[in-house]
This record gives structure tokens, sequence and C-alpha cells, in this order.
């Protein structure tokens, strides 16, 4: 049986893996056959060792690219190396190298009075 705190650890995962794949997928789902799991362990362990059976597929992101990539280890290289399926990896999007710039193209700055007919 599992101590008390564990107990409520996982579950509040498993309620916000819920909350994000509503989020993602809404009502309908992705359309494709999924399963969602709550597992502790280390991120690479955890995926390669549920994602198991060669019929399984992991699909997994390649993570943010620059300099503090070097710091940290990458669990993209962990799973393509070690899991037992086949791996898609999913590299960023282009929009999230430049938050910024996206920033400065959705928030536009408008000021009223160019459109009254005087132009101010």
């Amino acid at each position: 049986m599992l101590a008390p705190p564990v107990a409520r650890l996982r579950r509040d995962a498993a309620d916000r893996l819920l909350a994000v794949l509503d989020a993602a997928f809404g009502a309908t789902g992705p359309g494709v056959p999924f399963q969602g799991l709550v597992v502790r362990g280390t991120a690479g362990r955890a995926l390669v060792e549920t994602a198991d059976r060669p019929d399984d597929l992991l699909v997994i992101g390649t993570g943010p690219r620059g300099p503090l990539r070097a710091l940290f280890p990458s669990v993209t290289r962990y799973c393509v190396a070690h899991a037992g399926c086949p791996v898609l990896t999913v590299p960023p999007s282009p929009l999230e190298s430049e938050p910024a710039s996206l920033h400065r193209r959705i928030s536009l700055r408008l000021d009223a009075r160019e459109l009254t007919e005087g132009g101010g």
C-alpha cells in the first residue's frame, strides 16, 4: 500500500495529466488510440520502460536548442538509444525560438487617433 503522501501525489499527477490531455485534444480526443499513464522515475527510463513493446510508438520532443542544452542530459537521446519500439522525435516549433518576435507581431500597438478623420 502506498503511503498517503505518495498516493496523493500520484492522484494529483493523474489529475494534471487528464487536464492537459483535455486542453490539448478536447472532448473528442486526438483521433488515434492513446493511453495516459502516470509513472514515477527519471524521464528517459520511465518512457523507455513504458513504451516497451515493438508495436508501441514513443513520440518525444527533441527539447530546447541553444547553450543550455549542454547542461542537461538528453532524454531524447536516451530514448532513441534504449527504446524497444520506434521513436518519433519532434523538433521544437520555429515559433518557439523567437517568442519576443512573435509577441511583437501579436501585440501591435494601435493609436486610436489614427482611426479618426483628423488623425490627431
